[in-house]
């Protein structure tokens, strides 16, 4: 990829960028892609704001594919510190399924707008010493080519409040929609038939500063979906008895009530991290997934030998309950056991060359 970038001065500046693939990585022939994004920026816009315009364009083909083989969209950006204020739109065309990289929903055009009213109160509120306010509000839209709606979600904050201590709240309210052209399987045995489904979904948020020797966050997502109710609850926590020494614990409970079906859904996790001195940290973490009723480990060490090199020593195990044939009754809990699923170990050393 070669870019070329023009200052005018070091508060502005312009950049045109050109990316530029060629070959299939399984070997299917003739692909290509080429396409150039131009964008500005200024940190003068109405005097001393932030301001951003860009747009891009990808074409690209090979063999196996038909359709229109190109993308294109663009962005206007106000991000600055009281009013945030961004616009993007994509269009993504039926053909197009580059080589290299991902594209996971082809064949559509996707708008997003987002703004967001963020002052700084100088004195209490509610007798709260609040830092900043975060009053959102973004949209997404998603239709295909031909302008019929896909999917939509609003997204509105009308409460998300940090305060002077770094601990935080928020309240949202997120209406939904989705238009499937295909039975959708939510959870295991609970599929969802093709149609169009509208419902609105609740958050309440809680955290504590990262600061603190014991801080967490708890989440609580409910209110309708699809054709029931949904609950998902979302506990984080970390515990910091030293600099040295840091335990962390989550864990998630999706709990559906639908037409076609309940389903539960669980994933708890902890991570130990061990700083032995600023060039040797172990962390481990270990996972159990109810849902596909497995258990892994992924554990790591990293050892900084000097300014420039690094050594990794990565070690993952992997189980599995599965259920044992015979004559053990169906509703035993001893018809289930540990299986081993994999094992790797990987060793990977770095070393940056400077000249």
């Amino acid at each position: 990829m070669g870019v070329v970038r023009i200052r005018q001065n070091v508060l502005r500046e312009s950049s045109v960028g050109v990316i530029a693939t060629v070959g299939d990585p399984v070997g299917r022939a003739n692909a290509w892609l080429v396409g150039p994004d131009l964008t500005y920026q200024t940190s003068r816009f109405r005097g001393d704001k932030n301001f951003l315009v860009g747009v891009w364009g990808l074409a690209m083909d090979r063999d196996d594919l038909t359709g229109r083989k190109r993308a294109w969209g663009g962005k206007i950006d106000y991000p600055n510190d009281l009013w945030d204020v961004a616009f993007t739109y994509k269009w993504l065309g039926d053909g197009f399924d580059p080589s290299l990289g991902i594209v996971p929903r082809p064949n559509v055009q996707m708008i997003n707008f987002s703004a967001a009213f963020q002052p700084r109160p100088t004195r209490p509120v509610l007798g709260l010493h609040v830092r900043q306010m975060f009053n959102e509000f973004e949209t997404e839209l998603v239709t295909d080519l031909g302008g019929t709606w896909e999917s939509y979600q609003v997204f509105m904050a009308p409460v998300n409040w940090r305060l002077e201590s770094g601990d935080r709240f928020e309240f949202n309210v997120v209406p939904t929609g989705e238009r499937l052209t295909a039975p959708f399987e939510i959870a295991d045995g609970v599929v969802i038939d093709p149609g169009s489904y509208h419902w609105t979904r609740f958050r309440l948020e809680g955290g504590l500063a990262s600061k603190r020797k014991l801080s967490g966050q708890l989440t609580w997502w409910f209110g309708d979906f699809y054709t029931g109710r949904l609950d998902e609850l979302t506990v984080t926590a970390s515990w910091k008895p030293s600099p040295l020494f840091i335990v962390e614990l989550n864990g998630t409970r999706n709990t559906g009530r639908l037409a076609e079906g309940d389903f539960t859904q669980e994933v708890v996790g902890t991570r130990f991290r061990m700083n032995f001195s600023p060039d040797l940290q172990l962390n481990s973490y270990l996972q159990y997934d109810n849902d596909s009723d497995t258990f892994g480990t992924n554990t790591r060490l990293r050892w900084t030998f000097s300014p420039l090199g690094d050594v990794f020593v990565v070690y993952n195990h992997n189980v599995a309950r599965d259920i044992v044939a015979g004559d053990v009754p169906a509703t035993s809990i001893d018809r289930r056991r540990w299986s081993f699923l994999s094992n790797e170990l990987l060793v990977k050393v770095q070393y940056a060359f400077r000249y």
